[in-house]
């Protein structure tokens, strides 16, 4: 969530200072593509190319001199794994409503800041980022809220027995007890729990939000 979440809003600064329209709009092009594919087919980019026999990140690790990794199949390259490739498939999407939000500012703020010998670098944090400040808020409860929804399409099309230990999330373990085990009970138990958390932490970050003189979803 650190990764994803702040990843998204410094993707939407840097996209708001590109100065050229087409290569600002050919950006986001990019940056959104990869939310409009499945897991199964990240997940199948990712074996071929971390593949320890044929992949190419080991090919350029061999290359120069190193040693074959089996970064699927380590628990400590999983983690990292993990937070690379969902950082790939969401900032961009996450970046929109960011860019919308900078859109509406009033450019006259940023000319008052330029008379005042403001650089670029200072218009953004005095400017851009105070302006979007309660879009981040709300944002952020949102986000909050969801935490415990760590990305079952993403861990399911990824994991194996070999990094079990630290691949295992709620929603993969709600999966094994209902559809494999076919304890439907503790499945739905599992499921109540998991989203009667996300609701308290939705209502507890909302009002840390509104404590701080933001604007909430309430």
């Amino acid at each position: 969530m650190i990764f994803t979440f702040g990843g998204a809003i410094v993707l939407a600064l840097f996209i708001n200072e590109i100065r050229s329209t087409a290569f600002k709009r050919i950006t986001q092009n990019i940056s959104y593509l990869p939310h409009f594919l499945s897991w199964v087919i990240i997940g199948s980019i990712m074996m071929e190319m971390l593949s320890p026999s044929n992949g190419v990140v080991n090919k350029i690790i061999e290359l120069f001199g190193g040693q074959t990794i089996y970064f699927l199949a380590d628990k400590y390259w999983f983690l990292s794994i993990i937070v690379a490739s969902d950082i790939w498939q969401s900032i961009g999407w996450g970046s929109i409503i960011y860019l919308a939000a900078i859109s509406g500012i009033d450019p006259q703020l940023y000319d008052s800041a330029k008379i005042d010998g403001a650089g670029r670098a200072r218009q953004m944090f005095s400017i851009t980022l105070p302006s979007i400040a309660n879009v981040i808020a709300i944002m952020l409860i949102l986000q909050v809220g969801s935490i415990l929804n760590a990305g079952f399409d993403q861990i399911f099309n990824l994991y194996n027995f070999k990094v079990f230990e630290v691949a295992d999330i709620l929603d993969t373990y709600a999966y094994r007890a209902g559809l494999e085990q076919g304890n439907y009970s503790l499945s739905t138990a599992v499921s109540l729990f998991k989203n009667g958390v996300g609701l308290v932490l939705v209502l507890i970050a909302n009002k840390i939000v509104n404590r701080m003189g933001h604007t909430g979803l309430w």
